[in-house]
């Protein structure tokens, strides 16, 4: 299963409370405040690693807290200040604060890093508060609560392109063939419930990535089928590849297949009808040359695709010359 949303209860250490303590030594009769600090709490930082795919271990554990910072000890001596407690997510995860909805954090690439609640920091021993007319005082000060909140955590795919189309399109098929991916694939709808990446890698060794988005459904925007779930992943993607099944079993007509997607994209997300994409018309091998032709000017007619590319993901027909216009498109 694909976990792409997880709701975390996170807290950061508290601060170790400042020491009250006075000097005990052999020949200082006078004595004197000798408390040390409380060690400042562990914070909650969460990182990205390109080595995780889902949020996957977050449906297990939703409650996170830090370790504390120790309390302050006598002759001056500081508190242990609490280790910091890292998260570890997939790149592409966008941190939310769930009581007001604000992102507080897009970490895009590897290694980035964010502090996602402060420890509190160490109280002040009594030794800080000796002064000319009280040269022993009895208090200390507390250390500061750590930070508490409930977050968000949303993975959005980031790939260069993204694959579209109703559901048995032959989406998997052109990924499985053009990456070394290995989704399922099956003649029925939804064969595909989760996103899918694959790397595409040519001859000269430059590559790219590619999500299979689930198959699409009219409605989709407002929820339908896998909805609004997957669409977001579109976002970030450069180019768009909308595949759409030239000659369909049911004998829908293609073009009004095509026009469908557009609509959900443009419902969905403004931005995202205006991405760059290319048409691709898949299974080529079940319709003569003139019969291609007619629909490709017709989807030309309709709407202002950058590209259409005729191809049949079965046959490998055309495939790889749409994998290196793509890359060089990319470059």
């Amino acid at each position: 299963m694909f976990v792409d949303k997880a709701k975390l209860y996170i807290k950061a250490g508290n601060g170790g409370n400042g020491a009250v303590a006075f000097r005990r030594e052999i020949y200082v009769p006078a004595g004197g405040p000798a408390g040390g600090d409380g060690g400042k709490g562990g914070n909650v930082i969460i990182i990205a690693d390109s080595n995780l795919r889902t949020l996957m271990d977050y449906r297990y554990k939703s409650k996170y807290v830090a370790e504390p910072g120790e309390d302050g000890k006598g002759s001056n001596m500081f508190g242990k200040h609490g280790e910091d407690l890292y998260l570890r997510v997939p790149v592409g995860t966008i941190i939310k604060d769930e009581e007001t909805g604000l992102v507080m954090a897009d970490l895009k690439n590897d290694g980035d890093e964010f502090i996602a609640a402060k420890g509190g920091y160490g109280g002040k021993g009594n030794t800080h508060f000796k002064t000319s007319v009280r040269q022993a005082p009895g208090f200390a000060k507390a250390g500061k609560d750590g930070e508490e909140k409930n977050i968000i955590l949303e993975l959005r795919l980031i790939a260069d392109v993204g694959l579209i189309g109703f559901p048995n399109v032959g989406k998997s098929t052109f990924l499985s063939i053009i990456s070394k991916a290995k989704p399922k694939i099956a003649n029925y709808h939804f064969t595909t419930l989760t996103p899918n990446l694959g790397v595409t890698k040519l001859k000269n060794g430059d590559s790219f990535v590619v999500a299979d988005i689930p198959g699409l459904i009219e409605g989709a925007a407002e929820g339908a089928g896998v909805g609004t779930r997957f669409l977001k992943h579109l976002t970030r993607t450069r180019l768009l590849l909308h595949l759409v099944d030239i000659a369909p079993l049911d004998e829908s007509d293609p073009v009004v297949a095509a026009r469908a997607i557009v609509l959900e994209l443009e419902k969905y997300d403004s931005s995202l009808a205006d991405k760059p994409r290319w048409l691709v018309l898949n299974k080529i091998d079940r319709l003569k040359t003139e019969k291609i032709l007619q629909i490709i000017n017709e989807v030309k007619d309709i709407y202002p695709f950058a590209d259409v590319v005729p191809v049949s993901g079965l046959k490998n027909d055309n495939l790889e010359h749409l994998v290196y216009v793509i890359k060089k498109y990319l470059t």
